[in-house]
């Protein structure tokens, strides 16, 4: 099983060189460089030709590079779409995509990297399904202050069908979901609250608006050392029981079963490869 984790996924201004370089040795796992709402209307130019500077001299190692561009309905759109698509990196991240025809219009100036969505408008979300569908797309990103602001919502409780429905849709269709960010970058209490309401939901993991949010978002996404110690009795017991012509196993008083197992296989391959990562 191949997993590649996706617990921190943190936003990088496309126009700050010591952002760029300081990115380099941060202990993410997705670094979002951004083109859109950290930049500047006139800083955009610079800022795109110094991201592609930046992703040519490398160093960021097996971080997943995914670039966020302007909509396609600004004036920016298109002249970052051409030039993303000759930058070194894993992914072009598309802003407020109300529909899959937004992703169409991206796949025709973008023809090879995998596509990510912001989904934070509410024509998106009821979209959702038909946007995860989509054979270009690799990941959905909740934009929850644009959405709150759509919504006229005050509260993380108050977007809750929109968090479940882009997760229904991002499982339905297997592609990663990461939760919206959270604001309050030094009240890490609070952050560790929303990363663990954000993880018992099922979101792969969380995008971050500062580096000082990464070791709580990477602690609550991954797997505990108790979680991987009960996957490898789990597996154990399980194979003692098929062994014996059994169906299913009893570990720590309940019974497990094959879709137990599954979960798992998950929580230690995603536990091999968050230890690969962090040992480069």
């Amino acid at each position: 099983m191949t997993v590649r984790p996706s617990r921190s996924a943190l936003y990088i201004p496309g126009s700050k060189e010591r952002a760029l370089n300081k990115a380099r040795a941060l202990p993410v796992d997705i670094i979002l460089f951004d083109l859109e709402d950290a930049v500047a209307p006139d800083e955009k130019d610079n800022a795109r030709k110094g991201l592609a500077n930046a992703l040519a001299d490398g160093g960021y190692g097996v971080r997943q590079r995914i670039v966020r561009i302007n909509g396609l309905d600004t004036q920016w759109g298109k002249a970052d779409a051409a030039a993303v698509k000759d930058m070194a990196c894993d992914a072009v991240l598309l802003p407020k995509v109300n529909s899959a025809a937004d992703v169409d219009a991206l796949a025709a100036l973008v023809p090879d990297l995998p596509i990510w969505a912001m989904m934070e408008t509410p024509q998106g979300i009821l979209n959702a399904a038909d946007i995860a569908a989509h054979p270009r797309i690799a990941g959905f990103v909740m934009g929850t202050n644009d959405l709150a602001k759509d919504l006229g919502a005050q509260g993380r409780t108050a977007m809750i069908t929109s968090l479940q429905l882009c997760l229904l849709a991002a499982r339905a269709h297997g592609i990663v979901a990461l939760d919206g960010v959270y604001n309050a970058f030094k009240d890490e209490e609070g952050l560790r609250a929303e990363c663990a309401d954000g993880r018992a939901m099922g979101f792969d993991g969380k995008t971050l608006i500062h580096p000082a949010q990464v070791a709580i978002c990477n602690a609550v996404f991954g797997p505990t050392p108790e979680e991987v110690d009960l996957a490898e009795r789990q597996i154990a017991a399980f194979d003692d029981a098929m062994a014996a012509g059994q169906g299913v196993a009893v570990v720590d008083g309940k019974i497990v079963e094959n879709l137990h197992i599954e979960t798992a296989q998950a929580t230690l391959a995603k536990a091999k490869a968050i230890a690969e990562l962090e040992a480069t």
